[in-house]
């Protein structure tokens, strides 16, 4: 373990009110059954899925007509029986629903292979709102397998189900839960979820507080509708504005605040970005479950794609940490799936009916008990990038898994559509280098091979400036952690002041690039990837040297913008990633020899003295997570 944790709590000032457990009221609510999306651009077939005949959904219910089936087996629709099997004590799940009218209601269940089965049944005739529960036990489900709710009618049958609730027992007590959600100048975002969140009184309830941390300059509180949410969220709602300390400074305001006004050390953090488009049920789902499991353990929600609502981002990731490599899929994840589509393979649809271990979750929506953070400190001041993984395989050293829940949802901008090459690029590298100098075997010539091979290719696509980013991101790591002190701050402002001196960082339309004249931009495609790449490496290599080109001026969409492909160009107006505009790439003989001069010094003294700075993180680890430490960045 990287140190001892500092405490984390204080005692709340005299009269404020404090976090802590209360009774339950009946069963506990562990997921609604909703038959609609929260957006229009959200298909309903993600809650429920018409296998044939006709019907009628709404969020909150669906009228099944004549000689048709409904089915439940979806992503939104699907309870996720194998996790709450594997973590929780609850041994059995009911479906409770409001009928009227004539039809079958059917409890499906699948196994890890996908294979379904009938658990539980019953036909209604003549119904006028009565209340169907149907229960199934959670016994056939450790490997893998869900349940689900079908709806079947026959000829001169129809049917109206709502208020759909999966329960199971509730806990002696329930724990609070405060939700956090860090904004920096998304101020119409995060009202819109503060909205989604008042309207929705299922999810509400589940609450206990809701922490906006504002670090930008263009406030929410300054939109027309705030006042309004305000009022509809009552004390609950807690706004604090702060410096921008990026997300790990914004999450960690909601850990911070919990950890110094709770009565109980059994209370729940539940950080939400301010830009997804949320699914309030989320807030049901992650809680319940976090209620019922039988240690504490981190619950992780999932990321579908924003502008491909249908598509799920991973079922669950991990991070190669000795090659500085996140966002890894787990085996037999799903990853960038169409939930409405089939696998090619099985054609069985895209269902993740093997459970699966994640080695973190991402921040868009996760969950942190609060006796991790007594356990193992706060988050570190990272500004960004890589809070998440780090904080997730600390707390793992410490007995707390990551679980990411299945069904748990939130929309977030798809990942792909962002260009590598910005300046958050520098906080990527240095904060992954810290990770696996905390918690991997830290291998040095692994390490540097790894960094050289990306400076290599990055000077042959004539990213100039993205290499300057990982120089100055390995360089500051050497620094030691002095380099976290004031959160990323001073970080942020110099890695941008560097950048600005290389051209080809900055985006331009397409239709007005600099120097050169719209129409002899013509597009020029890459050969396939090569089979001797190292060869090719060697060879590209040698033709920089010499200043040998093939290709004079060219335009090359992004997915073929390889190293090996924009090496054999002058001059390369290469797509940027979020498709709005392009990038100009220009060979230059001196920057490149003087960044591969300067990196591979740079990668030269992280073999020798990366043990030694390897050491002074670890010690440092202890008061950068304290509350102490956090409390001078809050300026409090």
């Amino acid at each position: 373990m990287p140190g001892k944790a500092a405490p984390v709590a204080e005692a709340a000032p005299a009269g404020e009110t404090r976090f802590a457990e209360h009774a339950p009221e009946g069963r506990l609510t562990a997921q609604r059954g909703l038959y609609a999306g929260p957006a229009p651009i959200v298909s309903k077939d993600l809650y429920a899925e018409l296998e044939w005949g006709s019907a009628v959904r709404d969020r909150g219910g669906i009228s099944v007509e004549p000689s048709s089936k409904v089915s439940g087996n979806t992503y939104f629709g699907r309870f996720p029986a194998s996790y709450w099997q594997r973590w929780t004590t609850v041994t059995e799940v009911s479906v409770e629903a409001v009928v009227s009218g004539d039809g079958m209601l059917k409890v499906g269940a699948s196994d890890l292979e996908g294979d379904a089965r009938v658990v539980a049944a019953e036909a209604v005739a003549g119904a006028k709102a009565k209340k169907v529960t149907l229960s199934a036990k959670l016994d056939k489900f450790h490997d893998g397998g869900a349940l689900w709710l079908d709806l079947e009618t026959e000829g001169g049958q129809s049917l109206r189900v709502e208020q759909v609730r999966w329960t199971v027992d509730a806990p002696a007590k329930i724990r609070p839960t405060a939700v956090t959600i860090c904004t920096m100048n998304r101020a119409d975002d995060c009202l819109k979820n503060l909205q989604a969140l008042a309207a929705d009184v299922s999810s509400l309830d589940t609450l206990d507080a809701i922490y906006v941390a504002d670090q930008g300059t263009d406030l929410v509180e300054s939109r027309d509708g705030f006042a309004q949410v305000a009022k509809d969220l009552g004390d609950k709602l807690h706004y604090i504005k702060q410096p921008n300390l990026g997300g790990a400074g914004g999450f960690t305001r909601g850990l911070f605040e919990v950890a110094g006004h709770t009565a109980t050390e059994h209370a729940n953090v539940l950080f939400m970005d301010d830009d997804v488009l949320l699914e309030p049920d989320l807030v049901v789902r992650m809680t319940a479950f976090s209620n019922r499991v039988a240690n504490p353990v981190i619950v992780g929600g999932q990321m579908l794609n924003l502008l491909h609502p249908n598509q799920l981002h991973v079922g669950a990731e991990y991070a190669r940490l000795n090659t500085l490599e996140p966002g890894q899929p787990v085996q037999h994840s799903l990853s960038t799936a169409d939930l409405l589509g089939v696998d090619e393979d099985s054609l069985k649809p895209n269902r993740q009916e093997r459970r699966l271990d994640a080695g973190y979750n991402g921040w868009w929506s996760c969950l942190i008990p609060y006796e991790v953070v007594k356990a193992i400190g706060y988050p570190l001041p990272f500004f960004f990038q890589w809070d998440d993984a780090e904080y997730s395989y600390r707390a793992r050293e410490y007995g707390f898994p990551t679980v990411t829940l299945p069904g748990a949802g939130v929309w977030h901008a798809d990942f792909h559509w962002k260009d590598w090459d910005e300046w958050h690029r520098y906080f990527n590298l240095r904060n992954s280098i810290i990770t696996a100098a905390l918690h991997s075997p830290f291998n040095l010539n692994l390490l540097s091979r790894v960094l050289l091979a990306q400076l290599v290719r990055y000077l042959l696509g004539m990213q100039y400036g993205l290499s300057a980013t990982l120089i100055k991101a390995v360089e500051d790591f050497l620094e030691g952690p002095e380099v976290l002190r004031d959160g990323g701050v001073a970080a942020m402002k110099e890695i941008r002041r560097i950048r600005e001196q290389y051209p080809e960082t900055k985006r331009h339309k397409a239709t007005d690039v600099p120097g050169i004249a719209s129409n002899d931009i013509g597009i020029i495609n890459s050969a396939p990837r090569p089979s001797m790449q190292r060869l090719v490496l060697i060879k590209r290599v040698l033709d920089r040297v010499l200043g040998r080109s093939r290709f004079g001026l060219g335009a090359v969409p992004i997915d073929e913008a390889h190293w090996w492909h924009i090496a054999l160009f002058d001059t390369a107006v290469v797509t940027d990633a979020s498709q709005e505009g392009v990038r100009v790439r220009t060979y230059d003989k001196v920057k490149m020899f003087e960044l591969a001069k300067r990196g591979a010094k740079t990668i030269q003294r992280l073999r020798k003295e990366g043990a030694g700075v390897q050491e002074q993180y670890k010690r440092a680890m202890p008061e950068l997570t304290s509350r102490d430490n956090w409390k001078r960045l809050y300026e409090l």
